[in-house]
């Protein structure tokens, strides 16, 4: 089944994110363009989208390093553009949607059996973007990054709910991508199975608008 999620753990995840007008490319180029680095300016009001990266999983560890915990294949985070301006400078999006296919996800967390839904809560969440790459995701103000894993037991279905304050991640050209690496997650509630932290990690790529791959400048 699909849920909503980040990208979201993205939200990634982050990220795997509204003014209605277009924002013009200077002459220098905006920080985000289509068709190129350096080519036409997204356009305020534009979807971005990003599906996981061929052969990528979305990790949620219980330490930084390790491989207990959950795995998903199947991801994609929704962000819509609010502002871009030229180069250098910040683009500024809303991360509206995180989702994930529980059927895509598999565990090996002691006493667990399955995943029943990945679910990002709180949202929509800001995002920048910098020309140099630099991703951050921020919760509207007075809230947390939240997740909530509902997990399948012998003993029944077990919610476990995580939070961050943010989510940091890196953006490239070279696949057009955005990365998030063991960002840490806090419990906030659930049982003894629910470790007391996890760590996402995800790589989302292509990052596309209206079809065409988006490059940070």
């Amino acid at each position: 089944m699909r849920t909503r999620t980040l990208i979201s753990l993205a939200g990634a995840l982050g990220a795997l994110s509204l003014p209605l007008a277009a924002t013009p490319a200077s002459a220098a180029g905006a920080v985000l363009t289509t068709g190129s680095a350096g080519g036409t300016a997204v356009a305020a009001g534009q979807v971005l989208t990003a599906p996981l990266a061929a052969g990528a999983a979305a990790t949620f560890r219980s330490t930084a390093t390790g491989t207990t915990g959950l795995s998903c294949t199947s991801s994609q985070f929704t962000a819509t553009v609010n502002g871009n301006p030229a180069s250098p400078g910040t683009a500024t999006e809303t991360v509206t949607a995180h989702t994930f296919n529980a059927s895509s996800c598999t565990t090996n967390v002691t006493g667990v059996l399955g995943v029943t839904s990945i679910t990002v809560n709180n949202l929509p969440y800001s995002a920048t973007v910098t020309s140099a790459g630099v991703l951050t995701v921020s919760p509207p103000a007075g809230s947390a990054i939240r997740t909530t894993v509902v997990l399948r037991t012998l003993l029944g279905s077990i919610n476990c709910v995580y939070q961050a304050p943010s989510l940091s991640g890196t953006a490239s050209n070279t696949d057009n991508s955005i990365n998030f690496n063991a960002q840490q997650f806090t419990k906030v509630s659930g049982s003894s199975l629910c470790f007391a932290n996890g760590y996402f990690t995800a790589k989302y790529a292509p990052v596309t608008a209206n079809g065409q791959v988006v490059f940070v400048n």
